[in-house]
């Protein structure tokens, strides 16, 4: 199995981290389903110690579930890849709109949408597995 990374970040791991993880921009591994991550650490790292995830490129990732090869990933609640559900948080009310056509129950809010989709399968993922993956920005 190959990776090619192309940016490579140092982070202080504020806990455990596990090889093949998603690690959040606090140093933790990834803990929230579809949270935005820095990027993928390549090895188990011990919490206050200083290592390295890889952010842009392509890197190996533990799956979280069975994916195709081209779906878009996001993180589970363990820093592993699970393909990404494709859901966008609506919020009704907030504005009003004048457009007969355009007046809808529901408009788009916040920077960052539920789901970080943070990388693209170049290959099948199965449970457990590792896959190589490419890592968006």
């Amino acid at each position: 199995m190959q990776k090619i990374a192309i940016l490579t970040l140092t982070f202080k791991a504020s806990g455990a981290v596990e090889a093949y993880r998603a690690v959040g921009f606090d140093g933790a591994q990834a803990s929230v389903r579809g949270q935005k991550v820095l990027g993928v650490s390549g090895r188990d790292v011990l919490a206050g110690s200083y290592s390295d995830a890889d952010a842009a490129g392509t890197t190996i990732v533990r799956c979280g579930g069975a994916f195709s090869k081209g779906d878009s990933l996001i993180v589970d609640a363990q820093g592993r890849a699970v393909k990404a559900t494709g859901l966008i948080a609506l919020k009704a009310g907030a504005t009003t709109v004048t457009s007969v056509n355009a007046n809808g129950a529901a408009i788009l809010e916040g920077a960052d949408l539920p789901e970080y989709v943070f990388a693209d399968a170049l290959e099948d993922g199965q449970l457990d597995r590792v896959s190589e993956v490419l890592l968006r920005r």
